[in-house]
């Protein structure tokens, strides 16, 4: 890894976006929340990646690296279209005839909304990178639940000029599938795992209560419910040195959500439960960044032995 950049040290009077596109570190496409990476970026998320890899192993999880789509018919068995239309990024093809490549061609030359020439493919953005793992896990999970170690890059329509909220972004899921008790203590001790390794990395995360954007009037109360019943925790930290914490790893139990839509069941015969700890590795890159400065090479040497 070669760790080398421009500027050196974080300036807390100014953007934190700024001094990342500033240092080289990403780069600006034009549209909020979607960046190009430096190579010293890049290896700060492999290094991530490696970390929460080594936890993987330890569990026998099995590795599964997917792609940045899903088929759309796993997409609809989620039942993510109905909890978060807003944050959906479908995937759109062209298939007319000459007569219509001659109209598109023609909206396009005019600056004239040319989409609605398009129809939708078989496949959307995937929001979430386990998702594409569980029609893979459709029958019975080994005795004592599977593990899996799952990447994938993944979007989420939410714009925002602020690094730690992209558009398309990195995600790091190790997933457990099984009986529920065993899910959800992998989900706790999951948690554990995680603050533990970010913390041999400087960052100091504190697990608190979250709950998913549910969109609209019911997302309101589907919210308090995950909340209450504790579905959903968050490890966070402070990033932005006047603003509110950042999640850079969080915890969830799906109950039998998944194990329901996919026909997925345990070694007994039940209806299999599920749970993920999720790392946002693009974000712990961005943390470690902020509390340890934009020259990686001047870190504290137990810091990069670690990502190493």
């Amino acid at each position: 890894m070669k760790w080398v950049v421009t500027v050196t040290m974080l300036d807390r009077s100014t953007d934190l976006r700024d001094q990342l596109l500033a240092g080289g570190l990403l780069f600006a496409t034009g549209v909020d929340g979607l960046y190009g990476r430096s190579a010293v970026f890049q290896d700060l998320v492999d290094s991530v990646d490696r970390l929460v890899a080594l936890w993987g192993t330890r569990l026998g999880a099995t590795t599964v690296h997917l792609p940045p789509l899903l088929a759309r018919s796993t997409f609809d068995a989620t039942g993510y279209l109905q909890s978060f239309p807003d944050l959906v990024g479908a995937v759109q093809i062209f298939d007319g005839d000459d007569s219509d490549h001659a109209e598109l061609i023609r909206r396009a030359s005019a600056g004239e909304d040319w989409s609605a020439l398009l129809r939708p493919s078989e496949v959307v953005l995937a929001p979430a990178c386990c998702h594409g793992l569980y029609p893979m896990l459709t029958g019975r999970v080994p005795d004592g639940g599977g593990f899996y170690d799952v990447r994938s890059f993944c979007f989420r329509h939410e714009p925002s000029t602020d690094p730690m909220r992209m558009q398309a972004f990195h995600q790091h899921d190790i997933v457990c599938v099984g009986d529920p008790g065993a899910v959800e203590r992998f989900r706790d001790e999951g948690l554990d795992e995680g603050r533990a390794m970010l913390g041999r990395l400087g960052l100091d995360l504190e697990i608190v209560p979250a709950n998913d954007p549910f969109f609209g009037r019911l997302g309101a109360v589907l919210a308090a419910g995950q909340r209450d019943e504790g579905l959903k925790l968050e490890g966070v930290a402070h990033v932005h040195e006047d603003g509110p914490p950042s999640a850079l790893m969080s915890g969830n139990c799906h109950r039998d959500h998944f194990g329901q839509a996919f026909s997925i069941e345990t070694a007994s015969g039940t209806v299999a439960h599920s749970a993920c700890v999720g790392f946002g590795a693009d974000r712990v890159a961005i943390a470690l960044l902020a509390a340890h400065g934009l020259d990686p090479g001047s870190w504290p040497g137990a810091v990069l032995s670690e990502l190493r």
